[in-house]
């Protein structure tokens, strides 16, 4: 399958190490911006708050780098010193080595993951999610081809997804069905940050029911209550 994308009006691929350090310096700007409590809750990842959020995120450049290079990075900051300003510290400090060694599927896996928490955390801020941003095209295709693989795990047909102009079939075979929705949308929907009732207010051309199983894939799962609300639906 082809998993190549580009949404109308948002930046067409970029390099892994291009949209990893946008999501970081984002972070860093909307946290410094903001200066919010340690316990700010993230209400998309249940029972976490923000400095776990940011552990999470400088935890798995840790492991990357280590993966790829065989030694993971000691910490510059005490093992205990879990505080905004220092998790941000050592996130930035790992940062470059973290972008050059972000290639093949791992790196498009980072991407995605730390892209994710970023409009995490931008829900939990009230910050607007951004009009463009260069790693939306390299998450966008990680979550669709894990979608796609779960359609056909799950014995269902093919299904279009139309969105901002562009068609794209997931699953194998002839599509019967489409789903139309915002770029957005459709990426909170497969990373988990939708309830199904959501799922099925969507653009749906039939019966949404049947393909509501496979939005259940990898580490994601639909919450049973909302989150954040349908952005279709906020701009009607």
């Amino acid at each position: 399958m082809d998993t190549r994308l580009h949404l109308t009006g948002q930046s067409a691929p970029v390099t892994n190490s291009v949209a990893y350090r946008n999501v970081r310096h984002n972070v860093t700007k909307m946290l410094t911006e903001h200066s919010p409590a340690e316990d700010l809750p993230i209400p998309a990842c249940p029972e976490w708050t923000i400095v776990d959020v940011l552990a999470h995120l400088a935890g798995t450049a840790a492991l990357a780098v280590g993966r790829i290079s065989g030694s993971v990075p000691a910490r510059r900051t005490p093992a205990g010193s879990n505080d905004i300003v220092s998790l941000l510290g050592e996130w930035d400090w790992m940062g470059p080595e973290v972008e050059r060694l972000l290639t093949g599927r791992a790196g498009n896996l980072l991407v995605m993951d730390s892209f994710t928490h970023e409009l995490d955390i931008r829900y939990a801020l009230g910050e607007p999610l951004p009009g463009t941003h260069p790693a939306f095209a390299r998450a966008f295709e990680m979550l669709v081809a894990g979608f796609s693989a779960s359609v056909v795990a799950h014995n269902l047909p093919a299904l279009q997804l139309v969105i901002d102009g562009t068609r794209w079939t997931v699953g194998a075979g002839m599509p019967v069905g489409e789903l139309t929705a915002s770029g957005y949308d459709v990426y909170r929907s497969l990373a988990g940050r939708r309830t199904p009732e959501q799922i099925t207010r969507l653009g749906w051309s039939r019966d949404s029911h049947r393909w509501l199983p496979a939005f259940t894939w990898g580490p994601f799962t639909p919450p049973e209550e909302p989150v954040e609300g349908l952005i279709t639906e906020s701009d009607r």
